[in-house]
């Protein structure tokens, strides 16, 4: 490796941004370019995104980076790429796209989900890939495709993850990671696909459009000269595909850094709860729900239990306040309201209200599984106000948050936390006291970036293996550990209490709404 070469790019290609970071070798970061990439929805659940102008703004994000470095064609030492998981990116002939990807966000496969859930096969599905069934997943989402258009499959040569599309476009590869590839076909164990997960799902005959599964800390491919030129980078540059988006954040925040009982929540517009564990010492729960998924490091995985929404619920709050506000006339922007959050959670009492976060459309996927839940406000009464609003959605945070930690088994003994809501002190110190464990902030930007980054950074052997990297590149970033409040525990015990009880009744109440609204809308 050249004495000029001392960057690692690592590509972050979210929902709604792609970014492009710039790293040196011993983790601090220099630059970052991003670009806004955009999803379309439909009535139907449809959520889908444009492959090409995907991979398009990948290359823009990455041609961004030479605005803000110098010489940085000749000092990348590596690229990295991470992305968005589950979903699914048809390629057929010529690596061209079938259609437009299939989002995460897309419900359209909950039929399926249903009929594959209540198959005798599926339990053993869990007990390999330690992962629950919903709609977010590409098996879940090929087995509704193969039964409602298979022609798109029929005209399908390769089926793949976000990341692993703009890994082709840089490579010329067809292959997924070992992640994606064990918590949706295969084994976490030995980390290969598995012939009875496939059978599970229904998909023996489909079998073909799964890729090659490669580690990116051991494997890497050079860029093509078409590549090269896209981007702006040297033909021949290493490349690594890392892992998904989920654990690459994690990674980079410090969910494993050599302390047992660590855990690391991810509080953005959806909610990422994991633990780093032992493959032998995962918990699969009875109701089968959550993901195992597969570390960058030799038997490690993590158990994670994903909210559908998290600062979403804030989003809605704070839209409605902005609406109210624009009709007498007054301009509040939403980061105005933002900055607000902690003022109004200091005039409110904890634990008057109890608010379940499931605002998104899609429903819920952990710790529970059903596209009809909604979200609720329990307890309201005249002498509430907004500020007290405003604390029970963020408590309902909270509660969400040890629900999905309740599902994964023992609870850890300290979070690590990110995303841009770690920056609210009243968010910590309600997940602090809900959770009843100190936490800590990773300062690390950019995680998910980093996460990938660091798999190229051992693959190019410039650490000697990912322990000695996350040394150096995330244990001196996390921040001192904040201690919950002792006064609050009990309240937000009590809460949680009543949290689960009113979940677990609110089931067919969710079931009969849902009904009520496909009826409008066959009338309508």
């Amino acid at each position: 490796m050249s004495d000029r070469c001392d960057l690692i790019i690592g590509v972050d290609a979210g929902t709604s941004v792609i970014k492009a970071v710039a790293f040196d070798l011993c983790g601090r970061q220099v630059a970052v370019s991003s670009v806004r990439n955009s999803y379309q929805t439909g009535t139907d659940g449809s959520a889908v995104q444009s492959m090409s102008r995907t991979w398009a703004d990948c290359a823009q994000a990455l041609r961004g980076l030479a605005d803000k470095v110098d010489r940085l064609a000749p000092r990348v030492a590596a690229i990295a790429l991470t992305g968005q998981g589950d979903g699914t990116w048809l390629v057929g002939a010529n690596d061209a796209p079938v259609t437009d990807a299939w989002l995460w966000l897309d419900a359209r496969a909950a039929p399926t989900v249903q009929r594959l859930a209540a198959s005798p096969m599926d339990r053993a599905r869990f007990e390999a890939t330690g992962t629950g069934l919903n709609t977010c997943q590409q098996g879940a989402q090929l087995a509704h495709m193969d039964r409602i258009c298979p022609g798109l499959l029929d005209s399908s040569e390769t089926a793949f993850h976000c990341k692993d599309w703009l890994f082709l476009n840089l490579t010329g590869v067809r292959a997924t990671d070992p992640s994606e590839a064990a918590f949706t076909f295969g084994n976490f164990r030995d980390r290969r696909y598995s012939d009875t997960v496939i059978a599970a799902l229904g998909l023996e005959r489909r079998r073909r459009l799964l890729p090659d599964v490669i580690d990116g800390t051991q494997q890497v491919m050079a860029l093509t000269p078409a590549a090269a030129q896209a981007t702006g980078l040297r033909s021949g540059t290493p490349v690594s595909l890392g892992y998904v988006d989920m654990v690459m954040t994690a990674l980079g925040a410090g969910v494993h850094t050599g302390h047992a009982g660590t855990a690391c929540s991810t509080i953005g517009s959806t909610g990422v709860h994991m633990r780093a564990v032992t493959a032998d010492k995962v918990h699969l729960n009875a109701p089968g729900t959550g993901y195992v998924i597969c570390l960058p490091i030799e038997n490690l995985v993590t158990q994670v239990q994903t909210n559908m929404a998290a600062t979403l619920n804030i989003d809605w709050v704070l839209a409605m306040a902005e609406d109210l506000l624009a009709e007498s006339g007054a301009t509040v922007s939403h980061a105005d309201l933002v900055a607000r959050i902690d003022g109004w959670m200091a005039r409110s009492a904890p634990g008057g209200m109890l608010y379940h976060p499931y605002i998104s459309e899609a429903g819920e996927r952990g710790p529970f599984v059903n596209a009809n839940a909604r979200a609720s406000l329990i307890g309201l009464t005249a002498s509430h106000r907004f500020a007290d609003v405003i604390r029970a959605v963020v408590e309902g945070l909270g509660m969400a948050a040890r629900d999905c930690y309740a599902a994964m088994g023992t609870m850890p003994q300290e979070l690590r936390l990110t995303g841009g809501a770690a920056r609210s002190n009243a968010l910590r110190q309600v997940l602090a006291a809900a959770l009843n464990m100190p936490v800590r902030v990773s300062t690390r930007q950019e995680a998910g970036a980093a996460g990938c980054a660091m798999m190229a950074a051992v693959a190019i052997g410039a650490y000697r293996d990912m322990e000695s990297c996350v040394a150096e590149w995330t244990t001196p970033l996390l921040g001192q550990a904040e201690q919950p409040d002792p006064a609050l525990i009990p309240v937000y015990d009590r809460l949680y209490t009543s949290y689960v009880e009113a979940r677990d009744a609110l089931h067919p109440v969710w079931d009969d709404l849902a009904a009520a609204r496909l009826t409008q809308g066959a009338q309508t």
